[in-house]
């Protein structure tokens, strides 16, 4: 089969200006969004930099370069990129332990995973992932955001180690709780205040802009003219006092040990992309009535997660307040965001250097608010009604995300998605026996019309099974258990498959097994309805032969006619 680029990497961009359809008055639209999410996405950026394990300017490269990078490549009209919270934990724990290097290695293979996940055209896969599952890690991520945020919230020194788990994190926290500074923990508290309530005021300005800003300017006047110093940016990164240095491409030190240990949270990250992008993407679609392509934007992603790594950037996705954000302020199509990405660059060039003095609490309220827009509690509470194995994936998921560790709950939900997703193929896949009364001739509605017949009688010594659904692995155990029902004098064995869209290995294999225990017992085994698709399986694997082309049929009424002739003969 011939490879064609076209069918899975089609940029939005690229088709934009060739229709005609842009014009000054959409240019203005998009112009005036990208300008308001570019200052939305400001305080986000810098706060989860530093929430990261990062610094400030990391996180706002990262939304220059992947924010331009995912609207100049991706499948979507509105989507805008950046960094997210779903990542802080990961790549938190991936600079902890393999350090900045570690980061841009397990960053670019995410990118590489993303890439051929979207050439081999799974953008479609990720929408069958079990919404229990998807709210459990959100909800999970969201609570370890809260969790790595009360150190700073509340005021606790500087250099005090927070360990990295959710528990022991409590357990430190807990243990210095003398240490907390009620004057920072004051402005942890205004700050929020205004996070939750600037909404009422007016939505074109984010409230974590205003805390943003209203925190700095008090905490400078509290400094100058009350001698009170908070913890701020500069206090944690002294290095930026002497001003921010331009981001210069950056050359991974490739080693096979640590590429071999981060295969398993690249994989993590390419997953986390995967999901919050295209749940983005699919929002903005409801939102305006557009359509996204998956594929594209998965390569989309990849490209940006290869490249923005290489000016010092972590990891990013779409990001689905600020797409809704530039979709409420008039964003039309892939423009506004890069817009957003040049105004952040503007800022980066000409005001990160007041940067130094954001206070780190104001920072902290403004991802309390991001853990609790994430934590999803209603949808949480609302799902816990549903059957027990909704329920059990739900808590399952969300307990492995907080307690164990964010790359096991990813695995093990990606296995659960696959386990559910078989045993609900199961439950509509079946294999019956069949009697006289319930053999219709209907595998083509103009045969059975011709033949004028409904019921069809089943000749003396001719079983019938009709298989009901996809023939695949998870049938493999039932056909053993319907052969324990043969009756004594059984001659031939009718396999009905009209409603079978298609047949797998193991489903072959099984036939294979099936046709040779029953020709040892001299029984006859034929096949009826078989599909075109059905039939080039079974010739791929020579089973057509095994059976004999004569015993297998495309209708139940020859099939019958054969059977009844072996009987006869017999």
């Amino acid at each position: 089969m011939d490879f064609n680029l076209k069918e899975v990497f089609q940029p939005k961009l690229f088709g934009l200006f060739g229709k005609g359809h842009y014009d000054g008055k959409t240019f203005t639209s998009d112009l005036i969004a990208g300008v308001i999410v570019g200052i939305i996405a400001l305080p986000l950026a810098i706060a989860f930099g530093i929430a990261s394990g990062v610094t400030p300017q990391q996180g706002l490269i990262t939304a220059i370069v992947a924010g331009f990078l995912i609207s100049f490549f991706g499948g979507s009209n509105f989507l805008i990129g950046g960094p997210t919270g779903a990542f802080i934990v990961i790549v938190a724990g991936i600079v902890g332990q393999y350090g900045m290097q570690g980061l841009i290695i397990a960053t670019i293979m995410a990118g590489v995973f993303l890439v051929v996940m979207g050439v081999c055209k799974m953008g479609a896969i990720f929408k069958f992932i079990p919404y229990p599952i998807v709210v459990g890690f959100t909800s999970g991520i969201a609570l370890t955001i809260f969790s790595t945020q009360m150190k700073d919230f509340f005021g606790l020194p500087l250099d005090l180690e927070v360990p990295a788990g959710f528990i022991p994190q409590w357990r430190c926290y807990f243990q210095n709780i003398g240490s907390i500074d009620w004057i920072e923990s004051a402005m942890s508290l205004f700050c929020l205040i205004i996070c939750f309530t600037w909404g009422r005021v007016t939505k074109k300005v984010p409230g974590s802009l205003i805390a943003l800003i209203a925190g700095t300017v008090i905490s400078i006047l509290l400094s100058r003219f009350a001698g009170i110093e908070f913890a701020t940016i500069g206090s944690k990164f002294p290095e930026l006092a002497a001003g921010l240095p331009m981001p210069k491409p950056v050359a991974p030190e490739f080693d096979y040990e640590t590429v071999k240990g981060l295969v398993s949270p690249a994989f993590t990250i390419a997953i986390l992309c995967a999901i919050e992008s295209l749940l983005a993407a699919m929002v903005a679609d409801g939102a305006t009535g557009k359509q996204h392509h998956a594929n594209t934007e998965l390569i989309g992603q990849g490209i940006a997660n290869i490249v923005t790594p290489l000016f010092g950037g972590i990891p990013a996705t779409g990001a689905l307040a600020r797409t809704m954000a530039s979709i409420n302020n008039g964003g039309k199509t892939p423009v506004t965001g890069i817009v957003h990405a040049l105004v952040l660059l503007l800022i980066y060039l000409f005001l990160m250097p007041y940067a130094i003095y954001i206070p780190l609490s104001c920072l902290a309220a403004i991802l309390v608010q991001v853990a609790y827009n994430m934590s999803e509690w209603r949808t949480f509470k609302y799902l816990l009604r549903g059957d027990r194995s909704d329920v059990a994936v739900l808590l399952l998921t969300f307990f492995l995300t907080v307690i164990v560790d964010l790359t096991v709950a990813i695995e093990v939900g990606v296995v659960l998605a696959i386990v559910l997703f078989v045993r609900r193929v199961m439950q509509t896949s079946h294999i019956s026996v069949l009697q006289d009364n319930m053999i219709a001739a209907t595998e083509d509605v103009e045969k059975a019309a011709m033949e004028n017949t409904d019921r069809l009688e089943i000749p003396s010594g001719v079983e019938v099974y009709e298989i009901d659904g996809p023939f695949f692995f998870g049938l493999a155990s039932r056909f053993e258990e319907l052969e324990q029902m043969k009756k004594s004098g059984t001659k031939v064995r009718i396999i009905r498959m009209r409603k079978v869209p298609f047949i797998d290995s193991t489903g072959i294999n099984n036939l294979r097994n099936l046709c040779e225990r029953t020709s040892k017992r001299g029984v006859t085994v034929i096949l009826s309805g078989v599909t075109e698709k059905v039939q080039e399986s079974l010739a791929k694997f020579g089973v057509d032969k095994e059976i004999g082309s004569e015993n297998i049929f495309p209708h139940i009424i020859p099939a019958l006619a054969k059977a009844r002739e072996i009987v006869e003969q017999q």
